[in-house]
């Protein structure tokens, strides 16, 4: 079997780390080629700007890591299976309007409201896996017919406007932290270990990067590619949905608009995290590290007074270059 074609479980990455040289290991070690621009990147705005080290900045820094960071996982969860979700904006920003809704105009206490968010986010991602595996329509075209069709419903309800009666007990998660540092980003973290624990001692993990490796091959030692796509995308569903509480949390108010940038940030996250687009890996510190990269980009070009209109441009040129590394990575596997 080729290498590319298997997981290379932590040992063997350890093996392969002291025979390749130091160009081939950022190939291997994904978590290397990302952790090393981060530190470069925080040096390099630590000199250009006397505010980046300020505690109110890096409080504001980690809490976006955190929210980025369950955008990335969303994304992430349905990339590692060979698909994608264009409609996790949509998904969160449904998550956001339901908050919104069900605590000013129904009166509803905010953990029922929560609990209803987060049940949208579900069924919205069970909607997109059941599209893909029921009626066999490819994941790019169905999320981007969902992702109308959310959009829609967002625009519908609300007619463009916020909800602003959220009551102050509820931002406490979004706006406070402890040790210095936001409940946002401990959330991140605690998530982010799950991920780890499941792809690396549970059957749904494994089983989705077999999935994502090779869909016939899981399919012919007998796995149930559809149920674990379908899982995934309703994991997806649910993880864009909590981005989308703790962002209502972090602002104070049901934007209608939120969501609307996820897109590109969900990808470039989780690609430059080394989960690759092509299915069958993913890195829990990758996608932290993918996440910090990008909040770092933005932060710091508005710290050193970088024309901020062109901040969409970075951020494309940074998810060409994480593809290209990408597909660098999958030709040295193929190679090998």
């Amino acid at each position: 079997m080729k290498k590319y074609d298997r997981q290379i479980t932590l040992s063997e990455r350890k093996k392969d780390f002291v025979k390749v040289g130091f160009f081939e290991s950022f190939l291997v070690h994904p978590e290397v080629s990302i952790t090393i621009p981060v530190v470069l990147l925080f040096i390099f705005f630590s000199i250009a700007s006397p505010s980046f080290l300020t505690a109110y900045n890096i409080f504001n820094l980690t809490r976006n890591v955190g929210l980025y960071g369950f955008v990335a996982i969303a994304q992430a969860l349905v990339i590692v299976g060979g698909g994608m979700n264009l409609s996790i904006g949509a998904i969160g920003g449904l998550a956001v309007v339901a908050t919104g809704y069900f605590i000013q105009v129904q009166g509803f206490s905010p953990v029922v409201a929560v609990i209803i968010a987060l049940s949208v986010g579900l069924a919205a991602g069970a909607l997109n896996g059941m599209i893909i595996t029921k009626i066999g329509v490819n994941s790019f075209v169905a999320t981007l017919a969902t992702l109308f069709i959310f959009t829609g419903i967002i625009y519908g309800i609300t007619k463009g406007y916020p909800y602003t009666k959220i009551p102050g007990s509820f931002t406490i998660v979004g706006r406070d932290g402890m040790w210095g540092l936001p409940y946002i980003f401990w959330l991140m973290i605690g998530t982010l270990c799950f991920i780890f624990y499941v792809f690396n001692f549970r059957r749904f993990g494994r089983w989705l990067l077999a999935i994502g490796g090779n869909k016939e091959a899981a399919r012919v030692s007998g796995i149930n590619v559809d149920r674990i796509i379908l899982l995934s995308h309703v994991l997806s569903g649910l993880f864009a949905a909590v981005a989308g509480v703790l962002w209502v949390s972090r602002m104070g108010s049901a934007q209608p608009a939120i969501g609307q940038e996820w897109l590109i940030i969900s990808f470039a996250a989780a690609i430059i995290g080394g989960t690759s687009l092509s299915g069958g890996s993913i890195s829990a510190w990758g996608l932290l590290m993918g996440s910090i990269i990008i909040v770092l980009i933005r932060n710091g070009l508005i710290l050193i007074g970088t024309d901020i209109y062109f901040e969409q441009t970075y951020l494309g040129l940074i998810v060409l270059l994480a593809v290209t590394v990408d597909r660098i990575r999958a030709l040295y596997y193929k190679r090998e």
